[in-house]
């Protein structure tokens, strides 16, 4: 497998490579289900394209909350399938695939009544458990099987707790990872092994011949240019735009996507002592309290959005509803003021008979509407890799020849392979670098044995091991390896995606900007001018994003976030 780099040069060949060939699939979205699918088809030997109007992970994808589970409610749905199909993915994403980015978190779920819901309480988290060690993965690296509390105990464990709010508690491992860079290590791989992957290229149109989908007009939104893709199936992974993706071919979908947004608040790590995350119970659904790095993210909502689906805002009301909630059992609350970060996300969930979105199915659908066009949707993150599979297999009996079966179970995403060797010599590795050990593990964590190119980078230049200025959690060579290894092609990309600072600092990193924009600017070919409208519109963005956080309700918080535009418009 060779190295895979998605860097400006990369971009421009894929296009053009695209457009000289007929393609055996070319998958349209780049969130996890899409750069899942791509990697999916081209590992079984198709040759594979894949588009993103934006940028990777640019929609739900990177606005998850960012867990890896099997979905412990959904076992009192009694989704028993989705539950341990869940498990299976979540083993394999620890041990096998992406040990690097996937890593254990422990939670605790404080119980309120002393015989009855420790009995239904641990029946189900022992379930959960079983389930896990059945699905053949789980518990063979470090993830704990569940333990019973008592009150005692579980305040030792999160002293946060308010001593009223729990008469005991259970406590059970689940796994997270960074969902956006999650996907781009995905889209990474998929190219690795010969997908071409073009983002900020948007499909305005499908080529038909006849009844048939043969391929795609694709446009390039930074450069403007067209180009006609041709391939003998089409897959549209495009989530809460499913609906809008199929209108273009004027046909009405064989089932429709409803989006659910969540909102999610991060808090810095000492307004709530604890050392485990926590799981509560709220009168829809549950709520989370999740360790993420030096911070916590607090979430989520469930509620209906049909307004604009690519920056959906939370408002005031969100955000009162989460520090409610988790309130309720805190001894210190949390205030406004305590907030860091705020994020927004749209779920895809496949529309049915139930008026609340906390009640549609969280299961996928794969359907062929017309010949040569294969259409998924719905889903969890977690399942991504069996959404893929089945998309592939549907596209595959459109294709007239003999396909692989799906090897995806046994390839390692980039990064995964050397990683737990190079984590044991990180101490090492350290004093080779002059990085502190600390800085080892964040990269490690982050790009796993990619590290070392991160490192040639620091080499080559001493002044990208220095911390960037207001975000000090992560090094200068970051930003440049966004640009010219992972596709980051704007500002926004980076702040939001490639790193998390515009969600983990107070000032949502408005003082990093002009710092990343001018370390991305010599590898995008940027002049001043452009590095000035990038900072320019970053600052928007963030302005918007805070006023429409004190807007009353879903409209207006909209129509304040609607304020910035994009820096690409589509």
């Amino acid at each position: 497998m060779r190295t895979a780099t998605l860097g400006p040069a990369q971009r421009a060949e894929a296009l053009a490579g695209m457009a000289e060939r007929e393609l055996d699939v070319l998958v349209v979205g780049a969130g996890v289900v899409g750069a899942g699918t791509a990697l999916d088809a081209v590992t079984r030997g198709l040759s594979t394209g894949l588009v993103e109007a934006r940028d990777w992970a640019s929609g739900t994808s990177s606005r998850s909350s960012k867990l890896i589970h099997g979905g412990l409610r959904y076992l009192e749905m009694l989704d028993f399938t989705l539950v341990r199909e869940a498990l299976k993915e979540r083993g394999l994403l620890l041990e096998r695939l992406a040990p690097h980015l996937v890593k254990p978190v422990p939670f605790l779920y404080p119980l309120q009544h002393k015989v009855w819901e420790r009995f239904y309480a641990g029946s189900g988290v022992a379930l959960y458990d079983a389930m896990s060690v059945s699905s053949g993965h789980g518990h063979g690296r470090g993830l704990p099987t569940h333990r019973h509390l008592s009150r005692k105990r579980a305040l030792r464990v999160a002293p946060a707790l308010r001593k009223d709010a729990l008469v005991g508690a259970l406590q059970y491992y689940d796994a997270q990872m960074d969902d956006a860079r999650y996907v781009t290590t995905l889209v990474r791989t998929a190219a690795a092994y010969g997908a071409s992957c073009a983002n900020r290229a948007r499909v305005i149109d499908f080529l038909r011949e006849g009844e048939r989908v043969v391929g795609a007009r694709v446009r390039d939104v930074e450069g403007g240019g067209e180009y006609e893709i041709r391939a003998k199936q089409v897959v549209n992974a495009t989530g809460v735009w499913t609906d809008d993706t199929q209108a273009l071919i004027g046909e009405r979908g064989q089932f429709h996507v409803r989006a659910s947004k969540g909102i999610h608040l991060v808090v810095p790590k000492d307004r709530i002592h604890s050392n485990t995350g926590l799981i509560l119970r709220t009168e829809k659904s549950v709520l989370f309290v999740i360790p993420w790095g030096r911070h916590w993210i607090v979430g989520t909502t469930d509620t209906d959005w049909d307004l604009d689906k690519a920056h959906p805002a939370a408002s005031s009301a969100d955000i009162d509803y989460l520090l409610e909630h988790v309130n309720s059992v805190l001894a210190v609350p949390l205030t406004r003021d305590d907030v860091q970060g705020v994020y927004a996300g749209l779920r895809p969930l496949l529309a049915g008979e139930s008026d609340a979105t906390s009640k549609l199915s969280r299961e996928h659908t794969v359907a062929h509407p017309v010949p040569g066009l294969v259409v998924v949707a719905g889903g969890k993150y977690t399942t991504y890799r069996v959404m893929a599979k089945d998309a592939v297999d549907e596209a595959v009996h459109g294709l007239d020849q003999r396909v692989a079966e799906c090897v995806t179970e046994d390839v390692p995403l980039v990064g995964a392979e050397g990683y737990r060797a190079l984590w044991n010599a990180r101490n090492r590795i350290a004093s080779r670098t002059g990085l502190h050990v600390v800085r080892v593990e964040h990269l490690l964590n982050r790009y796993g044995s990619l590290t070392e190119e991160l490192l040639d980078l620091i080499v080559a230049d001493p002044a990208l091991g220095e911390p960037l200025t207001g975000a000090d959690d992560y090094l200068r060579a970051e930003v440049v390896y966004a640009a010219s290894h992972e596709g980051a092609r704007h500002l926004d990309d980076v702040m939001t995606r490639r790193t998390r600072i515009s969600i983990e600092t107070f000032d949502r990193g408005t003082r990093s900007a002009r710092e990343c924009a001018e370390l991305m600017a010599p590898v995008l070919g940027w002049d001043k001018r452009q590095t000035e409208n990038e900072v320019e519109h970053y600052e928007k963005r963030v302005q918007a994003e805070r006023e429409s956080q004190r807007q009353p309700d879903d409209q207006t918080a909209d129509a304040a976030r609607l304020g910035a535009p994009d820096i690409v418009p589509l």
